[in-house]
């Protein structure tokens, strides 16, 4: 239950969430321009956005982790009408300096089988890309679960993959059954179910866990996977639309009040988070103190927060990510 001190209007202004790094053996070492980080030990290939272990940066819940405020307060944060299941998105940028292992995420039915809450459909918005970058995106037309297995077993897997290339402001759709990867070249804006179920099918021999029963399980031959194509609408790009989630490209032209932010048409938004992929941008409103956002950085909007502006700082390229339901809409 939401008490007294967290049920004004103004508590649950737009707030900024620090990122959390995580170690990967395929990531880099240094994140200029992105993040003022160098990696200590080993190299990083992720900056976690919105994980549960997030800590909130700015306002009435500065220091809380996301997970305890979505326990604490899931209607100020994911309005009246959503499920109550914890935070739905969990959203990352991905440094990918070396292979990723070929891997395979399982959907819904699969993950709560084996006890977790929800599998791991995902889409991939290329923010910068060194020419030839590629990524893996599904099987071959005709693969079969036994050419899938032989592969693993003689190193030959990646021969059944299907490559695609990608340039920067592309989308690419991962949906849960699809075998995939990531090349060399590529960093990633990555929209996903909050959940980080990776069964691994092949890992170039690093001696990391593989769990290739499971992946074998989980695989489908044939996904919807691949590259999605912009919709122009009015002020934004609608990058695209999925059961999870909701990705666009919004123009801001100087400034852009909120009540403008949800597309025509779009139902009365929930949670949204604005992330500035270029440039850097001003979150500004009475009541609360505003924020300045640097490129690469995450603003949550509850679902209850009072109206604001975001103004372009410089070259400013602003995404909004907004959770969906199956069957529910946002």
């Amino acid at each position: 239950m939401e008490n007294s001190s967290q049920s004004s209007t103004s508590a649950w202004a737009p707030f900024r969430i620090a990122p959390c790094f995580s170690e990967r053996v395929w990531g880099y070492r240094d994140l200029h321009p992105w993040y003022n980080r160098v990696a200590e030990g080993a190299p990083i290939g992720e900056a976690w956005l919105t994980g549960d272990q997030c800590v909130v940066a700015s306002g009435a819940h500065a220091g809380q982790t996301l997970g305890t405020l979505f326990a604490k307060s899931p209607e100020a944060l994911l309005g009246p009408a959503a499920p109550r299941n914890g935070s739905p998105l969990l959203i990352k940028v991905l440094f990918v300096k070396e292979k990723l292992s070929v891997q395979v995420h399982p959907d819904d039915r699969m993950a709560q089988k084996y006890g977790d809450p929800r599998g791991k459909t995902e889409c991939w918005y290329v923010l910068e890309a060194e020419p030839g970058a590629q990524v893996a995106c599904g099987l071959k037309l005709g693969v079969t679960l036994n050419e899938i297995r032989e592969g693993i077993e003689a190193g030959t897997l990646e021969s059944s993959l299907n490559l695609l290339n990608v340039t920067r402001g592309e989308m690419v759709f991962v949906d849960a059954g699809t075998v995939h990867a990531i090349w060399p070249g590529s960093i990633l804006l990555e929209t996903q179910q909050n959940c980080d179920l990776t069964y691994r099918m092949y890992d170039y021999g690093r001696g990391r866990e593989l769990h290739i029963q499971k992946s074998l399980e989980a695989t489908k031959l044939v996904t919807r996977a691949g590259k999605v194509s912009a919709h122009a609408q009015a002020g934004r790009s609608l990058l695209i639309e999925e059961d999870y989630f909701r990705v666009e490209r919004v123009e801001v032209a100087g400034s852009r009040a909120s009540a403008s932010l949800p597309g025509e048409g779009e139902p009365t938004p929930g949670l949204q988070y604005l992330f500035v992929a270029e440039g850097a941008a001003r979150v500004a409103g009475a009541g609360f103190q505003s924020l300045e956002v640097p490129m690469g950085g995450m603003v949550a909007v509850p679902a209850a927060s009072p109206e604001f502006v975001v103004e372009d700082m410089g070259a400013l390229e602003l995404m909004r990510i907004t959770p969906r339901w199956p069957g529910g809409g946002q």
